[in-house]
């Protein structure tokens, strides 16, 4: 039988170098911020190397946690700034991408539209939205971001953040509404 360790144990652990405590920490919360990064991310590799640095970044500032705070918010935060600063450095961020080849691959419709849609086919369709325009939806609409933090973040204007979350929005009623 297997004892749970408390967040403040394995910070304690990772201050002091622990492996075990390190290891610990990464599987407990590893999963879900993997989540956070293919959200974020075009593909599994570019998320797992997301996923990677952002755990680097907390272990490396482990010292700056506040322990009157939520271990998983702080740790989220971080991953969310990689994903961000990853597409910074990659300088991949194209806002006006041509919707054209986006509109004429082949949407993916569930066979029966009485079915609710499901996450996944949600997030295929997330996934299909222009670069720009997924991540301003993401940070706004999961992220909670104000279109003021974005513009911030991405170094562009918030009317730029406005006009690619309406974009994302309609291109995302578009294809998930039903065909008639």
């Amino acid at each position: 039988m297997s004892v749970a360790v408390s967040d403040l144990d394995l910070v304690k652990g990772c201050l002091e170098n622990n492996r075990q405590a390190q290891e610990t920490l990464y599987r407990n919360h590893a999963s879900k911020m993997y989540h956070i990064c293919l959200s974020y991310a075009a593909d599994r590799d570019t998320a797992k190397d997301i996923l990677q640095e952002s755990f680097i970044k907390v272990f490396r500032s482990i010292q700056d946690f506040n322990p009157e705070k939520s271990l998983e918010g702080w740790i989220r935060r971080i991953v969310t700034n990689t994903a961000i600063d990853y597409y910074r450095r990659q300088k991949r961020l194209r806002y006006f991408e041509d919707v054209n080849e986006k509109l004429n691959e082949t949407a993916l419709i569930p066979d029966d539209e009485n079915k609710k849609f499901n996450t996944d086919f949600v997030l295929m369709h997330i996934k299909r939205l222009p670069e720009g325009a997924r991540l301003v939806f993401h940070m706004f609409a999961v992220e909670g971001y104000s279109h003021k933090e974005i513009a911030g973040k991405l170094n562009i204007s918030e009317g730029t953040s406005k006009s690619q979350f309406n974009r994302a929005r309609s291109l995302l009623q578009e294809w998930l509404s039903p065909v008639t």
